[in-house]
């Protein structure tokens, strides 16, 4: 078996004056963000080590150690030390020893040069001659427009004049607090320089590679979020750019800057960045077009990794990434290229339980640039009612993912699909229909509302950015009063429920339904629900029954079970 990972606690002096290479922060990293209250604690936090009860006397240079936390790096193929965790512990220690560097100035005193040799060899690879060959930080943040200002300061101890970046501020910190120091305490700064190189440890963590580095990191960390799945991508793509020169970069920086942007804009999944949900979308579509034999699906980064992330070294890779992207920005804002018919499908998909159908769609789309509208229609109404079905019968993600994985080939090339071995038997489906519990909780209730309601041809989608929320039609206050129906259970009926807009659903949610009409219908100053059948119930009733509960009930279901045998999935 590889080696996983090598530990071993070591001192400041050790960690950088050992190291043979430099100490790379990658391009994925986050840009440096350490302000003056970091920095402040920790130098207090030296201090008050270095100097106990405010002496040089009571410190043991024998026991005394100070643990300043873990470095946690991998040895890339240039066999650098990539770093992964510590990058902001890193920069803000070689800021400081170059502060102190130059407090020591040119100083002849034998002690005071010893010190200095001590912290250049922490700040410098020096080759054979022992002249500085190479700083011992790579800064390689894309996302830092300020890196260079970091790597003037580490080479020549001078910011820029009224440079504001955390570089310049945090260095100028470090040599304000240095000069006070030797102001208050003549002396005091040599020993606490010793004291910082010898006896303030850290714990540098070698693993065997980049991604042990990152789950080691996930389950350790809990100082901030752990690096997302597109910082890594991204970092591939800048590498590929860069290769081809820096105008190829540059424009690569401000498209990924329009890729981020459009998907914060469009995508919110629960677990994913936007940006990772863009490239789990593409994963599936690339796992269709190789043909995948395995149904069970790798984890993103593993599977984007594969051949030194050879699918990333590519600019059609990243043309289709965003073509992907605006593809689902048509989508989502309802592009007038889509017929009124797909907008609406599109919709009801829109509340389905499982993300799985955000990836069969892009597949399809991706397979079929060129969409017709009968066919993406048909594919659409398909997926809908193999969706819904499943997540009657077969509730669980890992139980949805078999049938379309299944049909992957169809669904990349545009045949219809046949799922031939996932048809349910008709009885047994109601019979599980019967006995799902359908609470405002389950996503499979908003699913099966957002369904029903536009199986009325005339039913309009809802304005961009309303959002709706279910609808108790008999009120839950009222039953909990008045116990009204003989079946408690039947409230939670689908029978009982609707879409309905979330500020007409605060206004009405207590009422019976001959007082609600007038929210459904509005009064002129604010408008009435865009639901034509809440409307039509509000026309026709002045109450909403337990008979009238059951009645709707059943006819979801029979309007259900008919649509699945419409879409030939019973059996």
């Amino acid at each position: 078996m590889a080696k996983q990972l090598n530990a071993e606690q070591k001192t400041v002096s050790q960690v950088f004056t050992d190291c043979k290479k430099a100490f790379l922060i990658p391009e994925y990293q986050r840009p440096y963000s350490w302000e003056r209250d970091e920095c402040r604690t920790l130098w207090d936090n030296l201090y008050e080590f270095a100097f106990p009860n405010d002496t040089i006397a009571d410190f043991d240079a024998d026991d005394d150690n100070y643990f300043m936390g873990t470095i946690l790096f991998f040895k890339n193929g240039s066999k650098e030390y990539e770093v992964i965790d510590g990058q902001q512990r890193i920069v803000t220690f070689m800021l400081m020893l170059r502060a102190f560097c130059e407090a020591f100035g040119s100083a002849q005193d034998e002690s005071i040069k010893k010190v200095r040799q001590k912290i250049e060899e922490c700040i410098w690879k020096f080759d054979n001659d022992d002249n500085k060959e190479s700083l011992k930080l790579r800064y390689e943040v894309i996302a830092d427009e300020e890196s260079d200002e970091l790597k003037k300061i580490l080479t020549t101890g001078k910011p820029t004049d009224k440079n504001k970046s955390n570089y310049s501020v945090n260095y100028r910190l470090f040599k304000r607090w240095i000069e006070d120091l030797n102001a208050e305490k003549p002396g005091y700064l040599i020993y606490l320089v010793r004291r910082i190189l010898n006896n303030c440890v850290l714990l540098p963590i070698e693993t065997d590679s980049q991604n042990t580095a990152l789950r080691i990191f996930t389950t350790l960390n809990d100082r901030g979020r752990p690096l997302d799945d597109a910082d890594i991508f991204k970092a591939q793509f800048y590498k590929y750019y860069l290769n081809r020169g820096s105008d190829e970069k540059d424009k690569f920086v401000e498209r990924w800057k329009d890729l981020a942007e459009l998907c914060n804009r469009n995508f919110h999944p629960r677990k994913d960045t936007p940006i990772d949900d863009l490239f789990r979308r593409y994963m599936y579509y690339l796992l269709a077009k190789n043909e995948t034999k395995n149904d069970t699906f790798p984890d993103m980064r593993d599977y984007y990794e594969k051949d030194g992330y050879k699918v990333l070294q590519s600019d059609e890779t990243f043309k289709n990434l965003e073509t992907l992207a605006r593809f689902w920005d048509e989508v989502i804002n309802r592009n007038e290229k889509f017929s009124p018919r797909v907008l609406r499908q599109l919709y009801i998909l829109s509340w389905a339980p499982y993300n799985i159908w955000t990836y069969v769609v892009s597949i399809y789309f991706m397979g079929n640039r060129n969409l017709d509208e009968e066919k993406f229609y048909n594919f659409l109404n398909k997926i809908t009612a193999m969706l819904l079905m499943y997540a009657i019968t077969n509730p669980g993600v890992q139980a949805i993912r078999r049938p379309f994985f299944v049909e992957f080939g169809n669904i990349l090339h545009g045949r219809p699909l046949e799922f031939r071995h996932f048809k349910q038997n008709e009885n047994i489906l109601r019979e599980r229909m019967n006995q799902t519990n359908f609470s405002n909780s389950r996503a499979i209730t908003g699913a099966m509302l957002a369904w029903w309601t536009f199986q009325n041809p005339a039913q309009d989608l809802p304005p961009l950015g309303v959002e709706l929320q279910i609808e108790h039609i008999l009120p839950k206050k009222r039953q909990e009063l008045h116990h009204v129906l003989t079946n408690p259970d039947a409230l939670e009926f689908l029978g009982n429920k609707s879409l309905l807009e979330k500020n007409i659903t605060i206004r009405a949610a207590d009422y019976r339904l001959v007082d609600k009409k007038i929210f459904y219908f509005g009064d002129g100053k604010k408008a009435g629900t865009f639901n034509f059948e809440l409307r039509g119930l509000a026309e026709t009733h002045d109450d909403f029954t337990e008979e009238d509960i059951t009645q709707r009930n059943e006819e979801i279901f029979d309007a259900f079970i008919k649509y699945l045998r419409g879409n030939d999935l019973l059996l």
